[in-house]
């Protein structure tokens, strides 16, 4: 499956700052060690030359990578008409059959990140929420079986 090409304001951004950060500090720090050691004499035993070549093509290849996605990608703003319903970037309350609740964020692919409450859109769990209001039941799919969870609130701002 191919990825999205919607990312919020703030994964946008995020992006930017990594890139900036790579290009603009972390890069030029390792090429003047790179530079250093290399002025030490024999590179084949040196192991800063030869971990700084390695950091350096690392960097050069996020960099690469960041520089195309960035173009790619389409941001997306909330707007009034999804008031009262889960689409990209709603924040979204489940409650599951134990009457746990959970909060996620429905974000891009790139700035999925499960510790901070960001959900893929193309999650499951993502899909089966799009076009949803408050109290439609959901289920979804997982390993260990079948899950169904309730929507309890849906906001385009951070839930507590």
């Amino acid at each position: 499956m191919a990825k999205s090409n919607y990312i919020t304001r703030e994964g946008y951004d995020a992006l930017e700052r990594e890139l900036r950060y790579l290009w603009k500090e972390e890069r030029p720090r390792v090429t003047q060690a790179v530079s250093e050691a290399a002025a030490l004499g024999d590179r084949s035993e040196n192991a800063e030359y030869i971990y700084g070549k390695k950091r350096l093509r690392e960097i050069d290849r996020r960099v690469r990578f960041l520089t195309k996605r960035l173009d790619a990608l389409n941001i997306v703003y909330p707007s009034p008409q999804q008031a009262g319903k889960v689409y990209f970037g709603a924040w979204v309350r489940l409650e599951d059959e134990a009457g746990e609740e959970q909060v996620f964020r429905l974000v891009g692919p790139d700035e999925f990140d499960l510790r901070e409450r960001k959900l893929s859109i193309d999650a499951p769990m993502a899909r089966a929420l799009l076009g949803k209001q408050v109290d439609d039941e959901i289920s979804v799919s997982t390993p260990s079986g079948e899950q169904t969870y309730f929507i309890v609130e849906i906001a385009y701002a951070p839930l507590s």
